[in-house]
């Protein structure tokens, strides 16, 4: 028989018998912790724990979420509880540089990244096959100085329409207005090239190429009234030699942002990441904490 899998998150303030509290109960409800995985900022005073665990048959999932609340009360917690059946529902945005929307799609299909994408959005026509081909609703809405609210009252329809809980900007190049990323705050990732501040504007790639640039890279964030600088999630990079063309840069620094970005929305997807400020904390993947966190 399969269990079913269920993950509690918790931020608090870090006081002691935190970690014991929750064992203890966990264990008195006929649970069994399968990982666990936490972390005290001594800088920020604040705790954060992850635990996956797997619960007895008959035991009632509603049972053990309402029995937690004296300890979330008692420890000011930040809690949550979801469970492995849950898929997180994901709404895809994109401009003209499909790497990431075609990589996010393949992975999708094959059940490597385990979302239920509800819809891309784009402000422009270019992936609307592509998108179609997948029996995904694609959604245009152009974006000008004019319009721009206007624009993003239709995208937060979509987001309402279809119960989106996560956004990712799959190099959408649309800055997002303030107000949006209030209010959708921790819940929109982003992805770009490594060389921001250094090369801005079109083609920093090239720009890059004509420098000399040894190493190309790519950061996934989580998005903030600051651009380009919320919270990062996760980071990669690729060593260049002398003998590689600018077009070389293009092609391996697309492939590192589709990594990255894929890296980042996984570890969202199962409850990894907690915003810690202007930083985050990011678990790693445990083997045994899901047998659908296998990202193959």
């Amino acid at each position: 028989m399969i269990l079913d899998h269920y993950v509690l998150t918790v931020s608090c303030p870090s006081v002691r018998g935190i970690v014991a509290a929750i064992s203890s109960y966990l264990a008195e409800k006929g649970c069994y912790i399968v990982d666990s995985s936490q972390f005290d900022d001594l800088g920020t005073k604040k705790f954060f724990m992850r635990v996956s665990f797997t619960s007895q048959e008959g035991v009632l999932a509603d049972d053990i979420f309402e029995g937690f609340k004296p300890i979330g009360e008692r420890y000011e917690m930040d809690y949550e509880f979801s469970s492995s059946r849950d898929r997180t529902k994901v709404l895809l945005m994109v401009s003209r540089f499909g790497h990431c929307l075609n990589d996010l799609l393949y992975r999708w299909k094959i059940g490597a990244l385990p979302i239920d994408i509800v819809g891309v959005i784009s402000n422009h026509f270019d992936y609307q096959k592509v998108v179609v081909n997948h029996d995904i609703p694609f959604h245009r809405i152009v974006v000008t100085k004019e319009n721009k609210a206007k624009a993003e009252a239709q995208l937060m329809d979509v987001v309402e329409d279809t119960g989106a809980q996560l956004i990712v900007l799959a190099r959408y190049m649309q800055v997002l207005s303030d107000d949006l990323c209030r209010k959708m705050s921790g819940k929109i990732i982003n992805i770009h090239h490594s060389f921001l501040p250094s090369f801005k504007g079109a083609n920093p790639y090239k720009q890059a190429y004509e420098r000399g640039v040894k190493l190309i890279g790519a950061t996934a964030h989580y998005v903030t009234a600051d651009l380009d600088e919320g919270p990062i999630i996760e980071q990669d990079i690729a060593r260049i030699t002398h003998a590689q063309s600018a077009e070389d840069y293009v092609s391996i620094g697309r492939d590192v942002e589709s990594q990255v970005l894929a890296r980042a929305i996984h570890a969202h997807i199962h409850h990894r990441t907690f915003i810690n400020g202007n930083r985050t904390v990011v678990f790693p993947a445990s083997p045994g904490s899901y047998v659908s966190e296998r990202m193959g």
